[in-house]
């Protein structure tokens, strides 16, 4: 598949004042609609994540479907199907198409909507043969502005490949560049060192590194902070241990704000990963320990500097995502062997439990609702159920669906401040679409139940081939520029 990100993670893997939201305390246990977003003529669309931000705060979605053009440049494609797939918006009941950057039958794809739902980050083919490959198509970054038009973000000199990770509600990007200095270590597999850079109305700025050659970011909040990961050095570690990327240089996770980089630290390992940053400052991420077997989860802010998060008694962890409130969430070994989700709030970790019948869990994302969601598995890499975690208690997610729609629910991503959920549901046929699960108003539920009396019936996701196994960097989290996976392996 074109544009595979794996190469990366087997060396890593409010305009004005903003307000946190208050976390609602006792709030009503939601009913949803499920809205299918359909696709461009192809058989399939999908929500990127975990990790991404696919929603704004006003429900705005961002993501990408397929059209029933074959893609001219298989089987370099960036749809799995290799059809032509274009970015694709929900927005005020409509679907619009993203366009791709100029010439004939080029992909596109959306990775981030911004908070306010004013711009979308992503790439973009752009029809040039690459001249480090000689088969592909140059990808490149590009953003939509609010006109919807699209503005290739280009590369750092010299440079042939960019990505677009995250943006914020001031037009700022954060994006990935190869350049020309050649680098063993390159965390893309480009040949070329990998470097990020900051983009605002044009200009162009490499954040630069933590000492060594590469640095990769892929978030950005409202505040203009990034973080991120960095090669201290250009020595590569001949033993890395079970865990941290072999024969690399010592990787740690870092804070940058108004062009200052902060070395966040590890847990005493070679190597960790922030996950998430939130508009308070506050990251989440994973790392190891000492002798690089064991990943725990962490927090950090400038206050408190970097904190173990702990586990739920067994030995790993890692932590995925933080809310604007302050609520982690992520999975935990239990010492039993299992694992569960957990949320983390002011240095307290609750165990989220899992979705009676099942045995295992995993935290997904949060909200500044005191909400969580993820997935309720069988500890055999098949997710059973999806949970919503409310009110300290644990929810089929599925059985929360009105009934009337025949797309079973097997992945959920993101979920915004407003209870608005990015998934991703299966159809009889086998066909996959993106859809949107929109808290329901007590007429919608009335309705619903009045047309169709019998429960929506709950399809265990492992029934419809999919599955996400839990092992700390080993997920499909970022796994590519397309189905976005960030964990070390």
């Amino acid at each position: 598949m074109k544009k595979n990100l794996a190469m990366y993670v087997t060396t890593l893997t409010l305009l004005g004042v903003f307000t946190v939201p208050v976390q609602l305390a006792a709030q009503k246990l939601p009913r949803y609609k499920l809205i299918d977003l359909g696709t461009f003529g192809g058989p399939n669309s999908f929500v990127d994540g975990p990790g991404t931000q696919d929603l704004s705060h006003n429900g705005t979605y961002a993501g990408e479907a397929e059209t029933d053009i074959p893609d001219p440049y298989s089987p370099n494609c960036q749809s799995p199907d290799c059809l032509v797939q274009y970015g694709q918006v929900w927005r005020n009941g409509s679907v619009i198409e993203l366009d791709a950057l100029p010439g004939v039958n080029l992909s596109s794809e959306a990775n981030w909507i911004s908070a306010n739902g004013q711009f979308i980050i992503g790439v973009s083919d752009n029809g040039v043969v690459d001249p480090l490959t000689g088969a592909e198509t140059e990808t490149r970054a590009v953003i939509w502005t609010p006109d919807g038009r699209i503005h290739d973000l280009g590369t750092l000199r010299g440079g042939t490949e960019s990505f677009g990770f995250a943006v914020n509600s001031f037009g700022q990007v954060i994006a990935g560049s190869n350049n020309t200095v050649t680098d063993p270590y390159s965390m893309f597999g480009w040949g070329t060192q990998t470097r990020t850079f900051l983009w605002q109305d044009g200009y162009k700025q490499d954040i630069g590194t933590l000492g060594g050659p590469d640095t990769v970011s892929l978030t950005i909040n409202e505040l203009g902070q990034i973080t991120g990961q960095s090669y201290l050095n250009s020595t590569a570690n001949i033993d890395n241990g079970s865990g941290c990327p072999p024969d690399v240089p010592t990787q740690d996770p870092f804070f940058w704000e108004n062009g200052k980089m902060t070395d966040i630290g590890t847990l005493g390992g070679t190597c960790g990963v922030p996950n998430r940053l939130n508009n308070r400052g506050q990251v989440v991420g994973t790392s190891y320990l000492a002798g690089n077997q064991i990943p725990h989860p962490f927090y950090w802010d400038r206050n408190r500097g970097l904190v173990d998060m702990g586990t739920l008694g067994g030995p790993t962890g890692e932590a995925l995502d933080i809310s604007d409130s302050g609520l982690a969430v992520g999975t935990a070994d239990l010492a039993d062997g299992t694992h569960h989700a957990f949320v983390w709030q002011d240095g307290v970790m609750t165990d989220v439990g899992v979705v009676p019948g099942d045995l295992c869990s995993d935290g997904l994302t949060s909200n500044s609702r005191g909400q969580a969601m993820g997935k309720s598995t069988d500890c055999m890499n098949n997710t059973k159920h999806m949970f919503l975690w409310q009110n300290g208690a644990i929810h089929d997610l599925t059985a929360l669906i009105l009934p009337g729609s025949d797309i079973q629910v097997f992945e959920a991503w993101d979920m915004n401040d407003q209870g608005e959920i990015a998934a991703v549901g299966q159809l009889p046929n086998g066909d996959v679409h993106a859809v949107l699960l929109v808290p329901a108003s007590a007429d919608e539920i009335a309705a619903a139940n009045a047309l169709n009396p019998s429960p929506h019936a709950s399809t265990s996701a492992h029934t419809l081939g999919r599955s996400v196994e839990h092992s700390p960097f080993n997920a499909n989290y970022k796994l590519n520029i397309f189905r976005r996976t960030q964990r070390l392996p």
